[in-house]
């Protein structure tokens, strides 16, 4: 399966593919420039990879292949690129990892969700990961900017750059780039 996030060339995009055979995320993984592999030799989880380029050449300069747990039953991987600062944020299983894509392919940071990854999304110059137990958020070059615990079942709209987030049924509402009072 193959899904796509952002654009083709000559516009910057990521390609992630799970359930991928070995034979094919070893052809990309000989054209790339960086190469993060984790878990690989886990024998629980799932397998998946992701490959990202800025279309500097016709293959992914950054491949993700790793194993992730929990897997399945509603929890996929995800990714989310913000092609105008050249990062990708990616979540599988309970790991969070950014990479930076511009001259040379790097990762910026590793974090662990809470529980279970659920997906990403950008918001004006803010994006937001949720997981089953957080909702956090990182400037769109990565830099962590606030976290939040929240419990099942949980849900938020973001409207006019404010976080309107029900918990249980008990709404708060903050602005998106400060996050939740302290």
């Amino acid at each position: 399966m193959a899904l796509q996030a952002g654009l083709r060339c000559p516009s910057r995009h990521a390609e992630p593919a799970s359930r991928s055979t070995r034979g094919e995320a070893d052809h990309y993984r000989r054209r790339a420039t960086l190469v993060d592999e984790i878990g690989l030799s886990d024998d629980e989880g799932q397998r998946w990879f992701v490959g990202a380029s800025l279309c500097r050449s016709e293959w992914p300069e950054l491949i993700v292949a790793q194993r992730y747990k929990p897997a399945g039953h509603g929890f996929n991987p995800g990714v989310a690129l913000v092609s105008e600062m050249a990062v990708l944020f990616v979540g599988a299983g309970r790991r969070l990892l950014a990479y930076q894509l511009e001259s040379t392919p790097r990762r910026l940071w590793e974090e662990t969700a809470d529980l279970r990854f659920w997906h990403w999304a950008v918001h004006d110059d803010v994006v937001l990961m949720s997981a089953e137990l957080e909702l956090a958020a990182w400037d769109t070059q990565g830099r962590k900017l606030w976290t939040i615990g929240v419990e099942p079942p949980w849900n938020y709209v973001v409207r006019a750059g404010r976080v309107h987030l029900d918990i249980m049924g008990t709404v708060s509402e903050f602005t998106l780039a400060e996050g939740p009072p302290r």
